[in-house]
C-alpha cells in the first residue's frame, strides 16, 4: 500500500504505472489468446494480400497509374505489360522472392499455412518426417540473400517514382497520394535494410572489427542495422500494408471514386 501511495502521489510515477498497466493488459491478451489466433490472423491478412496481388497483376497497368502516381505493383513501368495474362507479374517477382524467403515470413507461413508447427508447445498437426528446408521447394529459401540484392536495387526505383509524384506538367505537385508514396518508400526501406541478411552483410560476418579495414565504421553501421532488425517483423507488416494502400489508392483515383486532395504550385 505504501508503494501504491507513493506512485499515486508522483506525476512521473503515475505515468510509469499507467504504462505498466497497459503493457500488462497487452501481455495478458497475448497470453490468454488461443494458440490458433495468431496463425489465423496471419493466414487471413497475408493470404488476402496474396490474392489481391494476383488480382492486381492481371488488372492491367492503366488502373495502376494515375498521373503523377504509379503503383509499386507496376514498377518499374518498363517491365509491365510484357505478359498478356499477368501484365504486372514481372514487376512483383523480386518483391515476391524477397518476402517469400524472408526469415520472418518463413516463420509466419510455416506456422499459419503449413502448420509446421502451428505454435510453440503445440503438437505437430501433420504427422510426417520433418525435413525442414532441405528439399524442394523450401530449399530455395537459402537464396534469400540474392533476393535481398534485388530488393536493394528496387529501392532507388521506387524512390524515383516517389520523386516523380512531386511533379505534374512541369509544376510542383503536392498531393495526398504523394505523401502516401513517400511513406511507402520509407517503410519499404525500413523493411529491406532491417533484413537479417543485410545485417550479416554489413558486419555480422566479421569476427574482429579491429582487424579489418574501416572496422569502427562497419561496427557502427552494424549497430544501426541491428536496432532496425529488432523491429523487422513490424517493418514487414507495415510495409505490406503501405504497398496495399498505395496500389488501392491509385486504383480508386483511376476509377473516379474521388479526387486526389492536392496543391499545384505553378
Amino acid at each position: 500500500m505504501t508503494v501504491s501511495s507513493e506512485v499515486a502521489g508522483s506525476g512521473k510515477g503515475a505515468g510509469v504505472g499507467e504504462a505498466g498497466v497497459t503493457t500488462s493488459i497487452l501481455a495478458r491478451m497475448r497470453r490468454d489468446a488461443p494458440w490458433w489466433a495468431l496463425p489465423l490472423t496471419v493466414t487471413v491478412v497475408l493470404g488476402g494480400f496474396i490474392v489481391y496481388s494476383i488480382w492486381a497483376s492481371t488488372a492491367g497497368n492503366g488502373a495502376a497509374h494515375d498521373a503523377p502516381y504509379l503503383s509499386p505493383l507496376y514498377s518499374p513501368g518498363w517491365l509491365a505489360n510484357h505478359i498478356p495474362a499477368f501484365p504486372g507479374l514481372l514487376c512483383i517477382l523480386v518483391p515476391i522472392a524477397f518476402r517469400g524467403t524472408c526469415y520472418y515470413y518463413r516463420k509466419a507461413y510455416h506456422r499459419s499455412f503449413l502448420w509446421d508447427p502451428p505454435a510453440c508447445a503445440v503438437p505437430e498437426l501433420r504427422h510426417r518426417t520433418y525435413r525442414g528446408e532441405t528439399s524442394f521447394p523450401f530449399i530455395l529459401n537459402n537464396l534469400h540473400r540474392f533476393a535481398l540484392y534485388g530488393a536493394i536495387i528496387y529501392m532507388p526505383i521506387l524512390g524515383f517514382d516517389a520523386v516523380n509524384a512531386f511533379s505534374l506538367g512541369g509544376h510542383l505537385y503536392l498531393g495526398l497520394g504523394t505523401l502516401i508514396m513517400v511513406v511507402n518508400v520509407l517503410l519499404l526501406a525500413g523493411y529491406t535494410f532491417s533484413c537479417h541478411s543485410f545485417r550479416h552483410l554489413v558486419g555480422g560476418n566479421i569476427d574482429c572489427y579491429s582487424c579489418v579495414r574501416f572496422g569502427r565504421q562497419r561496427y557502427s553501421l552494424w549497430q544501426s542495422v541491428t536496432r532496425l532488425n529488432i523491429f523487422h517483423p513490424t517493418w514487414a507488416w507495415v510495409s505490406l500494408f503501405s504497398v496495399w494502400a498505395v496500389d488501392g489508392y491509385i486504383r480508386m483515383l483511376n476509377a473516379g471514386w474521388f479526387t486526389d486532395p492536392h496543391l499545384l504550385v505553378k
